[in-house]
This record gives C-alpha cells, sequence and structure tokens, in this order.
C-alpha cells in the first residue's frame, strides 16, 4: 500500500476547512450533550493534530464518557490517525473488544 512515513496529511482545501469550521462553530454554540448516560464501552482515538476535529476535542469526549478509553492521540497524525497508525490501532482495538 505505499505508507507515508512523513507528510501524512494532505493539507484541507481552504472551502473545506471554512465549511468545516463554520459547522464547528455552529456546534459549539449548543449546549454540550450528555454522554453520561452512556453506559457502553467506548474507545475513543484520533490523531494527534487533527485540524477538522481538534484533537483536544478527542480528549473531552474520552473524559465525559463514563467508560470511555482513549487511545494515546497518534503523533503527526491528523483526521486518519487510525489509518495512519493502523497496527498500533488494530491491536489496541483487539485488546479492547476482548476485554
Amino acid at each position: 500500500m505505499k505508507e507515508r512515513t512523513g507528510n501524512r496529511d494532505k493539507a484541507i482545501s481552504l472551502s473545506s476547512f471554512r465549511a468545516q469550521l463554520k459547522a464547528i462553530h455552529r456546534w459549539g454554540l449548543q449546549a454540550p450533550a450528555d454522554l453520561s448516560r452512556i453506559h457502553h464501552p467506548a474507545l475513543v482515538a484520533n490523531g494527534g493534530s487533527d485540524r477538522m476535529v481538534p484533537s483536544e476535542n478527542t480528549l473531552d469526549l474520552a473524559a465525559r464518557l463514563p467508560q470511555g478509553r482513549l487511545v494515546p492521540l497518534y503523533p503527526d497524525a491528523g483526521h486518519g490517525g487510525i489509518f495512519q497508525h493502523h497496527a498500533e490501532f488494530v491491536s489496541q482495538a483487539i485488546e479492547f473488544l476482548e476485554s
């Protein structure tokens, strides 16, 4: 598959970035969802430099889910971190599913 080791994220277009920022802004004005009612275990993963969904939101999600389990943020990875670090993610996902 010709895995990349550097420059893993292709830059998003300016129009896509603006549309995403607009959507995030609208979403950010809403009251936070009550995630305390979700009692199923949840594996939460993201890249450490996600420009589409800020990595801080991933940390918040994992903290607000009663049984949220955070995979350490993948370095040098963005929105597709689980694909860029697929070997690590698959082993972490299998471990999560088996627990």
